[in-house]
Formats: C-alpha cells, sequence, structure tokens
C-alpha cells in the first residue's frame, strides 16, 4: 500500500519536473501516504498551480528544514500542534468565514461552522487559527451481531458499562478455567492508555516534557486493576484466555463465541474490507457522552518561510472543499484504495458534510451512527515525538501497573521519562 504511494508520488514528481513549461509549484510535506493520490488528481485539474508530495515519516519532528533541504510549502500532517506552531506556520484566519443571512460565504474562504468546532479549536494558539483540522480518529468496541442483545445503548459504551456485560457473557468449564471472556482490560494496552485519558490523566506538552494529573492517573489504574480481579480474577487469567484463544485479528475474535468485544480505532475498523466486518456491530467509547479523538488528529498549514503563500492557499481551499472530498472518496474506492485506508487522509474528515453525506455510502456500518459535533473531545497539543514517548514510557508504564501480582516494583513514568529523554540529549 505504502510502497505504492512512493511510486505514484515518484512519478507525479518526474512527470512535473520534466514538462517543457515551466509553472509555479509548491511543495507538501506530509506523513500521510494518502496525500500522493489527492495530488495526483489536483494536478490534473485547471490550476495555476502544482503540487510536489515530499513523504516525512517522522513529519513532527522534521521541522524546521534542513539548511541543504528545499523548504515546504505545505504541512499536512499528525501531531504539529505543539509549542513550535506559531513559529513554523502562518496565520489562516484569512481563509475562514462565515455565510451571511442568505447562506452565502466569500469567495476563497472556507465555512468557518463547516468544521468540527473542537478540532478547529486545536488548530489555534493563542486565539489565532494556525492549523486547519483535515481528519481524525475516534476509540470504538467492536462485536458480533449475535451478541447485539447484550447492549441496550444504540450508539455509546462506556467502560462501567463494558465492565457489567462482560462480566455476565464470562464462563468457566468444568476444570475452573475460562471458556468465555467477555473483555479484559490487560489485551490491548491501547484501551488501557484510552481510558486514562478519557478519565482525566491529561497527557500535554509543557516545555521540552509532558506533564499529566498524576492522581487521575493512579485512580484509573487502581480501576483497571479492580475490574480485573473482579471481572476476571486477575492478569495472568487474561493472559492465558488470549493466549489461548484470541491469536486471531479482533474481528475474527469475537465471531469466534469467545469474547464479546475487541478494542478499536475507526480507522483499524474502517479500512478492513467490508466481507470482514460484515457481521460485527460497534459502539462509540465515551465518557459522559464525550468521545475522545485519538492523539494523531490531521492538521494542515502553511510553512513560515514559504514563497507561494497565495497558491498553498489554494491548495488548502481545494483539499478542504467538501465536493472535492467526495471526488477524493470516489478516486479511492476507484483505486480499490478504500479496503486499506479509511475515509480522508485515514480518518474521518474534519468538514462536517462530509461525513453525513458521503461517508455512509462508502461505510454501511456508519449509517444513523455518526458521532455529534458535541461529543468530540480533542486531545491537548502534546510533543513532536509524542509516538515514541507514548509507546516507550507511557504505555509500558500503564500495561506493568494496571497488572494484579503483587510484589514486583516497577519503574515510575518519571524514570521512564528521564532514561527516556537521555537519548535525546
Amino acid at each position: 500500500m505504502r510502497r505504492f504511494f512512493f511510486i505514484l508520488a515518484f512519478v507525479l514528481a518526474f512527470g512535473l519536473f520534466s514538462c517543457r513549461t515551466e509553472q509555479k509549484t509548491i511543495t507538501v510535506w506530509t506523513d500521510k501516504a494518502e496525500m500522493a493520490s489527492y495530488i495526483e488528481l489536483f494536478n490534473v485539474e485547471s490550476h495555476d498551480v502544482k503540487a510536489v508530495i515530499v513523504y516525512k515519516d517522522a513529519l513532527a519532528t522534521s521541522l524546521p528544514p534542513a539548511k541543504d533541504e528545499k523548504r515546504p510549502d505545505i504541512i499536512i500532517g499528525s501531531l504539529l500542534q505543539n509549542s513550535l506552531t506559531k513559529k513554523n506556520f502562518i496565520t489562516l484566519d484569512s481563509i475562514l468565514g462565515e455565510k451571511n443571512k442568505k447562506g452565502e460565504l466569500k469567495k476563497n474562504r472556507l465555512d468557518k461552522d463547516g468544521f468540527y468546532n473542537s478540532l478547529l479549536d486545536y488548530g489555534k494558539f493563542n486565539s489565532r487559527q494556525y492549523l486547519l483540522p483535515v481528519s481524525f480518529n475516534l476509540p470504538i468496541m467492536i462485536f458480533s451481531n449475535e451478541n447485539k442483545g447484550a447492549i441496550s445503548d444504540k450508539y455509546t459504551l462506556e467502560l462501567e458499562e463494558i465492565k457489567e456485560i462482560s462480566a455476565k457473557f464470562n464462563a468457566k468449564n468444568k476444570n475452573g478455567m475460562y471458556s468465555k471472556m467477555g473483555f479484559a482490560p490487560s489485551w490491548n494496552a491501547n484501551f488501557i492508555y484510552t481510558a486514562v485519558k478519557m478519565n482525566g490523566a491529561d497527557f500535554r506538552e509543557t516545555l521540552n516534557s509532558i506533564v499529566w494529573n498524576d492522581s487521575a492517573l493512579e485512580m484509573e489504574i487502581e480501576y483497571m486493576k479492580d475490574w480485573t480481579k473482579k471481572t476476571n480474577t486477575s492478569t495472568t487469567a487474561e493472559q492465558d484466555f488470549s493466549f489461548k484463544y484470541l491469536y486471531t485479528p479482533s474481528y475474527k475474535q469475537i465471531s469466534s463465541g469467545r469474547c464479546l468485544f475487541s478494542y478499536s480505532t475507526t480507522d483499524e475498523f474502517f479500512s478492513l474490507a467490508p466481507e470482514q466486518i460484515q457481521d460485527t456491530d460497534f459502539r462509540w467509547l465515551t465518557k459522559e457522552e464525550m468521545i475522545f479523538a485519538e492523539d494523531d488528529i490531521t492538521t494542515a498549514g502553511i510553512y513560515r518561510k514559504s514563497r507561494r503563500k497565495s497558491e498553498s492557499k489554494e491548495f488548502l481551499l481545494w483539499l478542504l472543499n467538501s465536493e472535492n472530498q467526495k471526488r477524493l472518496l470516489d478516486r479511492s474506492q476507484t483505486m480499490n484504495l478504500g479496503t486499506k485506508t479509511f475515509g480522508i487522509c485515514n480518518g474521518f474528515s474534519a468538514v462536517k458534510t462530509v461525513n453525513e453525506r458521503y461517508f455512509p455510502t462508502y461505510y454501511k456500518n456508519l449509517i444513523g451512527n455518526l458521532p455529534g459535533e458535541s461529543s468530540i473531545q480533542s486531545p491537548f497539543a502534546l510533543p513532536p515525538r509524542w509516538n515514541s514517548l507514548k509507546n516507550r514510557v507511557i504505555i509500558p508504564y500503564i500495561s506493568e501497573a494496571t497488572r494484579t501480582e503483587e510484589g514486583k516494583k516497577i519503574q515510575t513514568i518519571e524514570e521512564r521519562l528521564n532514561a527516556w529523554s537521555k537519548q535525546f540529549n
């Protein structure tokens, strides 16, 4: 999949520079492989400018460009909202507008009310709009249609409900071993991370490090341990069951009848082929009706030192137009990319009407079950190296801290953070 996009991007760039007639070009830095297809579509249309893609796997840590490197004009990717945002990007307030009483919008403007408000706020710095949201993903709990009757709410699930429903599903054989287990926190460390985030851990950037609500974090860790003890006996029992029965992908685990729930995210779930999830349903994982967006919200901005600012604005206006995004969705389906990536830049569109009008056409599970604007909660600003920090510090800590076995001393977050930080000093 990604290899295809790289080849496409190379062909695109080669074809562009081999043209005899010189034309204005803009350079797009991105960590989203899907952008290669989008840029190809942009380039075949009648625009005064053409776009060239540069893929950056570690996009958030690639700024500013190296001295001998061609500077970008547009930057599109995740984890761009941090303490360096204002330094790297220009303000984009000038391309946002509001419709008048006749429902009309000024030319060369994006409807500010057309975006999810919390996502738009995510791209602000000191009340100025430096980044525009492009796409986002949400946490879900998936289950087999055979077990739909066990779940009362048609749209959402909260942690306590998952715990209670899962306990009723549990069963043991004559030897006292679990033959069925509804759900276990230890099966998925990302589930535990999402749970602590939902319950006020509030991981966020500060200077060159992070801060968090320690009391809320420890309270949720104790909640997870209590869940395991009262529902599934122990972490060892959960892991033994997982090793014995849950060795297949999550969508197959729930169809086996051995477990009730599996944790997932919208990009993981909806990138599966329709036949893989035809007997599967989902509920939004919520906290008091709030759904917490995944940390890697995709945003777009114009690099402060770009020499093609007006042309870059033209591209953003095109990319975030709802009708153009419908064409991008159509294109993904035509090129058979829709079964490997989800929606726009592998997520829900940040433009509300795109999700409401078009997504249910391509993703049948979303018919009548789209997230409401007021329910979406954006993450805090996080450091550029957040993925590394999360996977090497936060996830290992909460995975060990939520185990029910006593007696083993584990490293604190602070100790792990210090060890992780040394590799960059």
